[in-house]
């Protein structure tokens, strides 16, 4: 639990200032990890979250862990689900799927990121809830492109490249250590939406939005993607090298690494010179960005003669003075402390009906006339199911179910 005075607290509805998606709607068919990241952002903005669950167990990730949270919740399910409700449905059971349409062909926005043919099967794919929602926005996150390839991160960044450019130059290729085309596709996902709640604002008409892990790996190499696309350059794995940037990595001090970001030949003159070693700024070798590049072993080696020297915090000590971009190394621990200490409030604090504390991590954006909300805590299975529909929800599956049927977008642990 956070113990900052300054972590962001819940207050009443009647003080708060309007959100950018107040009265929006949203029904969540989608588990794991890109649809529900989607709809936490699409929460955090103001919009009503209504997260279909089933009975058995509910989100696959209610059941991923260690770890797990104090009171034996999963972690991977808390940092997902704030600003939503949830309701308990059994799509098999007649009257819980009318129940299902009903809340899709009254909803602004579905989401949901079954396999291929599963929403269909149930009558809530697109074309069924257009018929009764004709301005209904509807989107899908799909796996490996619009076929049935099961659709999963770690899948996304082997067969889309990302893997051939991470790792060391002569080790294997290395997955990200996060899910993060899931987290791309997330994000698509919610642009998506919000661009297709404009179109609707100002033609009444809704669309379909589709997003993929495929194509999402892909506009994720940018640099990397139009190095191919436009010179023919297939990329190779550098390690924390920069292809086309120098000098732009790790580097050895006496007692650790250190990240030196210089950008340009200005930066690279101040560097020098912060360093005590100006003369590499009028090397040939060094004067550009691109002899940086072509004679990159050389200068690694010159500067790291005299990186080594003292240790890596007072070299960040030296070179942020003159304003170079550097800084050590941090575990996820150190990162949150240090967000701190550059005015940032990494953290959302919220409350629960039993009153226990759920840490969170705050939403990026700062928007200064509809500021995100911080409303819900992650909710417990089925906890709003008598508020919404009128009827009891059901219990939590014990840890370590994972039912069959879901498994298309999302990586498991």
């Amino acid at each position: 639990m956070s113990e900052r005075a300054d972590t962001v607290l819940i207050v009443p509805d009647d003080v708060r200032p309007a959100s950018s998606l107040d009265g929006v709607l949203v029904a969540d068919f989608s588990r794991v990890l890109a649809g529900p990241l989607a709809t936490m952002i699409l929460g955090d903005l103001g919009a009503e979250v209504i997260k279909v669950e089933h009975p058995d167990g509910g989100d696959d990730t209610r059941a991923w862990g260690p770890p797990w949270s104090p009171n034996g919740e999963s972690s991977y399910y808390l940092g997902l689900n704030r600003n939503k409700r949830s309701v308990t449905l059994d799509l098999k059971d007649q009257a819980d799927l009318d129940t299902a349409r009903d809340l899709a062909g009254r909803s602004d926005v579905v989401i949901e990121n079954f396999r291929p043919g599963v929403m269909r099967r149930y009558g809530l794919d697109e074309p069924a809830v257009r018929a009764s929602n004709p301005a209904v926005v509807y989107c899908s996150i799909l796996g490996i492109g619009r076929g049935d390839v099961a659709g999963y991160d770690f899948l996304a960044q082997a067969v889309g490249g990302l893997m051939s450019v991470t790792g060391d130059p002569e080790g294997e290729p290395r997955k990200v250590g996060v899910a993060l085309v899931d987290v791309m596709a997330g994000l698509h996902a919610a642009i998506g939406i919000v661009a297709a709640l404009r179109h609707r604002e100002r033609t009444g008409e809704g669309q379909l939005v589709e997003v993929d892990l495929l194509s999402t790996t892909l506009f994720s190499l940018v640099n990397q993607a139009s190095g191919y696309l436009t010179a023919g350059v297939v990329p190779r794995r550098m390690g924390n090298r920069h292809p086309s940037i120098a000098p732009y990595e790790t580097f050895a001090t006496s007692d650790g690494p250190i990240v030196i970001a210089v950008g340009n030949d200005g930066q690279f003159r101040t560097l020098s010179r912060s360093l005590g070693v100006e003369a590499l700024a009028d090397d040939a070798r060094f004067a550009t960005n691109g002899d940086r590049v072509t004679n990159r072993e050389a200068l690694v080696g010159a500067l790291e003669a005299r990186l080594r020297s003292a240790s890596a915090a007072s070299w960040v000590d030296v070179l942020r003075r003159d304003g170079i971009p550097c800084g050590v190394v941090h575990d996820v621990a150190e990162a949150f402390a240090y967000a701190r200490t550059v005015d940032l409030d990494p953290v959302a604090t919220l409350k629960r009906r039993d009153g226990i504390e759920v840490d969170t991590v705050a939403n990026p954006l700062r928007m200064s006339l509809t500021p995100i909300r911080y409303d819900l805590a992650p909710p417990s299975l089925g906890e709003h199911t008598g508020e919404i529909l009128g009827r009891t929800g059901t219990k939590e599956a014990p840890r370590g179910t994972i039912r069959g049927e879901h498994g298309n977008t999302e990586e498991k642990p």
